[in-house]
C-alpha cells in the first residue's frame, strides 16, 4: 500500500459562506455544494481547476454528527499548515496586498522552491508553493 496523494483538507467554521470566499478570491477555486441536494449553508467543497474538491468547509456537527457541540478544533490543535502547489507568485502577491491580507515569504533557493504563507479566516495557515517562479 501507498499514498498517491493528498486528497483534501476539511476545515470546520461557524462561517461557512465566509470562509469559502476566502478561498474562492484568494486561490481562485470553485465554491460548490458536495452532493446535489445538500445545503452549502452547511457544507461547501472547494474545487481546484482540475476538478478535485480539495478543501471541505464544514459547520461542525456536519462530517459527524456527535461532533456537533465538540469546540472547533478539538482534536486536531497541533494541525500547522496546510500547503498547495501553485504558479503565479507575483500575482499572488498582488492579490493579498490588494485584499489587506498579512502574509509571509520564504524563498528557498537551493530547490528553487519560493513560498507565501497566509492565514485563511478560522486560522489556519496556508502554504502557497511555488516552483521555478
Amino acid at each position: 500500500m501507498t499514498v498517491k496523494s493528498l486528497d483534501h483538507v476539511n476545515i470546520q467554521t461557524l462561517d461557512v459562506a465566509g470562509t469559502a470566499r476566502f478561498f474562492t478570491d484568494v486561490l481562485d477555486l470553485a465554491a460548490r455544494p458536495p452532493v446535489p441536494g445538500m445545503d452549502p449553508a452547511q457544507i461547501t467543497w472547494m474545487w481546484d481547476r482540475e476538478g478535485r474538491p480539495i478543501v471541505h468547509i464544514t459547520l461542525p456537527g456536519q462530517t459527524f454528527a456527535e461532533e456537533a457541540e465538540q469546540p472547533i478544533g478539538t482534536g486536531t490543535g497541533p494541525l500547522h499548515h496546510v500547503a498547495f502547489e501553485c504558479e503565479g507568485h507575483a500575482a499572488m502577491l498582488s492579490r493579498l496586498e490588494s485584499m489587506g491580507l498579512a502574509w509571509r515569504i520564504r524563498d528557498i533557493v537551493q530547490i528553487g522552491l519560493r513560498q507565501i504563507f497566509v492565514r485563511e479566516p478560522n486560522g489556519v495557515m496556508l502554504e502557497l508553493n511555488y516552483r521555478g517562479e
